[in-house]
C-alpha cells in the first residue's frame, strides 16, 4: 500500500501540475471514495482508494509519453480555455492524458514540452532549476550593443531584476533587429518585458529550444516523442 498527498497523486495520474490539481480541490471537485476533498494535504492509498475529477475517475499512469511540439502563434497552453480558444492539446494525437511543461504565450511560437509524468514536470518547473530556454525575438528598431548589455546583465521587470541572460544579435537594420535570448526564469512574458525595458517592443517570439532539446526538423504544428537522450536530460538535471 502506498500513501501519497492527493494533489501529488492528482499529478502523477497525468491530469495537471501540483498546483492545478490544488485549485480543483479546493474549489470542491475533487472526491476521494465518493466524499468531496477540499483539504490540500490529505493522503490516499495509492492503491486502494478511488479518485475522481468531476466524478470521472483518474488512474496512475502505466505508461509515461514525452512528447515536444512546435506551437504555432494563435493557441493555448493549456488543456481547455475557458474562452473557446484553440488549446495545445487539440494538436497532438495520443490516447494518453497529457499536459504541457510550462507555458507559452498566446502569441508566441515554438518549442512545448509535454508529459504525462507529474512528478518531472513539477520538478523541472521549480525555479531552482535551471534550464536555460532559448528564443528568437523579432523587435522593433535598431537595437544597439548597449541594450544587448542591460539585457544580458538584467533588467527591472515588475519590480524585480531579471537573472543574467544569455543575449546576441542576429542582424538588425533600421527598422527591426532580430535577437536570440536564453533564459532560464520563466516568468510571465518575461521575454517581451524584458526587451519593453531597454526600450524595443517584440513583434514576434519564437523558443526554439529548453536546454538541450530543440524544435529540430518539426514544422509549425507538429509534434514528436522525444528520443531516450532527451528524456534522459529532462530525468537528470540537478541544481
Amino acid at each position: 500500500m502506498g500513501e501519497e498527498r492527493l494533489q501529488k497523486f492528482i499529478s502523477s495520474c497525468g491530469v495537471t501540475s501540483r498546483r492545478k490539481a490544488e485549485e480543483l480541490i479546493l474549489n470542491g471537485s475533487v472526491k476521494v471514495n465518493d466524499v468531496v476533498v477540499t483539504t490540500l494535504g490529505v493522503k490516499v492509498d495509492t492503491e486502494n482508494d478511488v479518485v475522481t475529477i468531476n466524478n470521472e475517475r483518474i488512474y496512475k499512469s502505466e505508461n509515461n509519453i514525452y512528447i515536444k511540439l512546435y506551437k504555432p502563434e494563435g493557441y493555448v497552453t493549456t488543456v481547455k480555455d475557458q474562452f473557446g480558444r484553440k488549446c495545445v492539446i487539440d494538436l497532438i494525437d495520443v490516447k494518453e492524458r497529457i499536459y504541457p511543461i510550462g507555458r507559452l504565450d498566446y502569441d508566441t511560437s515554438g518549442l512545448l514540452l509535454l508529459t504525462n509524468d507529474g512528478d518531472l514536470a513539477n520538478k523541472l518547473m521549480h525555479p531552482k532549476y535551471h534550464i536555460y530556454k532559448t528564443y528568437i525575438a523579432d523587435v522593433e528598431g535598431n537595437i544597439n550593443q548597449n541594450s544587448i548589455d542591460k539585457l544580458a546583465s538584467g533588467v527591472i521587470i515588475d519590480e524585480y531584476k531579471t537573472a543574467p541572460a544569455k543575449v546576441k544579435i542576429i542582424n538588425g537594420s533600421k527598422t527591426s533587429s532580430k535577437v536570440q535570448i536564453s533564459i532560464h526564469e520563466g516568468k510571465n512574458r518575461q521575454v517581451r518585458k524584458m526587451f519593453d525595458a531597454v526600450g524595443h517592443t517584440v513583434l514576434k517570439l519564437k523558443r526554439i529550444s529548453f536546454g538541450k532539446i530543440e524544435l529540430s526538423s518539426l514544422n509549425s504544428g507538429q509534434w514528436s516523442y522525444l528520443t531516450n537522450e532527451e528524456i534522459n536530460f529532462l530525468k537528470n538535471q540537478e541544481v
